[in-house]
């Protein structure tokens, strides 16, 4: 049997050593701490850089919504205009066309119905218009985009390139003319 002598009844891992890892666990725990308080620190400063992040991005949105409507109330008083003037020139029309004079009374009627409801109406609302009447109409809608993009690809193809107009090329198409007569 092996007798261990008094005063020495302590296990091997609470030597003279111990004490050194109590300090080192007295240092690990403050390390702990400090970590912890830095990531509480980098998890405040995020949310508040979140925060600010979303109100930024908050006043932007509102800010455009404030540009678009501006720039719905300008359409509108634009189209108002061109109802005034196209009833102008359906007055002017009434003594030489009076049938075309009426289409055209008729056609800036229109327009100023068009203007009037664009005025009392928010960019939301114009876009949820849109959608709706997309939804109801979508043969229609279809059409027209096809239509419109039709007659921007003629007025498009239509315009001459710019180097055309100079002689120079004039001059090439003749000789490549002589050529094929061989002349």
């Amino acid at each position: 049997m092996n007798q261990q002598p008094s005063g020495t009844n302590t296990p091997a891992s609470e030597s003279p050593q111990s004490n050194l890892s109590g300090s080192e666990q007295g240092v690990r725990a403050k390390a702990g701490e400090a970590v912890s308080k830095l990531a509480d620190v980098a998890q405040q400063g995020g949310s508040q850089a979140q925060q600010a992040a979303s109100s930024l991005a908050a006043d932007a949105n509102q800010r455009a919504k404030g540009f678009l409507n501006q720039q719905v109330a300008s359409g509108a008083d634009l189209a108002g205009h061109v109802a005034d003037s196209v009833r102008s020139a359906a007055d002017n029309l009434d003594h030489s066309a009076p049938q075309l004079a009426n289409f055209v009374r008729n056609a800036a009627e229109r327009v100023e119905e068009f203007s009037e409801d664009m005025l009392g109406k928010s960019v939301e609302e114009l876009v949820r218009t849109a959608s709706d009447f997309t939804r109801r109409q979508p043969a229609l809608v279809f059409g027209l985009a096809s239509l419109a993009g039709f007659v921007l690809l003629r007025v498009l193809k239509s315009n001459p390139p710019t180097g055309s107009r100079d002689g120079h090329r004039g001059g090439e198409r003749f000789e490549g003319s002589r050529q094929f007569h061989g002349v």
